[in-house]
């Protein structure tokens, strides 16, 4: 498919159905999920190089609870607690958690792009954080939190917008 061709697809799509996840699009398309994100509009997506995920992720522990979400051939796995504390040892940025949070080593070596994604999900404004590899895989995805009655943080969202404004500058 020429470059054009997707990019209008992706176009359209989202402009159908703009709470469509981009793993969705990706399969309807035949092309990464990486590459959909990068083609979606700008008002829903700030695109960094890796280089800043460490930066990102030594930041998330401060913000209160959050989600994070690992897809693993075609099961979802969900973690609702604060990000963790990570520290760089043996080649990996090792997650900390305390009991009921998150725990694992990242390869940051193999995360090539971060996005920084504001668009609706069922409905409802969302945002989050999403961790490509080179090819365009999706690594996993730190979505913001939520009260008691589903209501986004307030003050995640003002921190992630000023992010998103950081790199656009």
């Amino acid at each position: 498919m020429e470059n054009n061709n997707i990019n209008q697809m992706v176009i359209d799509e989202i402009s159908r159905d703009p709470s469509m996840l981009p793993a969705v699009l990706a399969d309807k398309l035949k092309i990464s999920e990486g590459e959909v994100i990068s083609l979606l509009p700008p008002d829903m997506v700030v695109v960094v190089g890796g280089e800043h995920i460490q930066s990102i992720l030594e930041q998330l522990p401060e913000w209160g609870p959050v989600t994070s979400i690992i897809h693993s051939f075609g099961s979802i796995f969900e973690v609702k607690a604060p990000f963790p504390k990570g520290k760089v040892a043996h080649g990996y940025y090792n997650l900390m958690g305390k009991n009921s949070e998150l725990h694992g080593h990242l390869n940051l070596s193999l995360m090539d792009k971060l996005a920084l994604v504001s668009k609706p999900f069922r409905g409802k404004e969302s945002y989050y954080f999403g961790f490509f590899d080179a090819k365009g895989n999706s690594v996993f995805k730190i979505y913001l939190g939520r009260d008691n009655k589903r209501v986004l943080l307030s003050d995640q969202v003002e921190k992630f917008k000023s992010l998103q404004l950081a790199f656009t500058r």
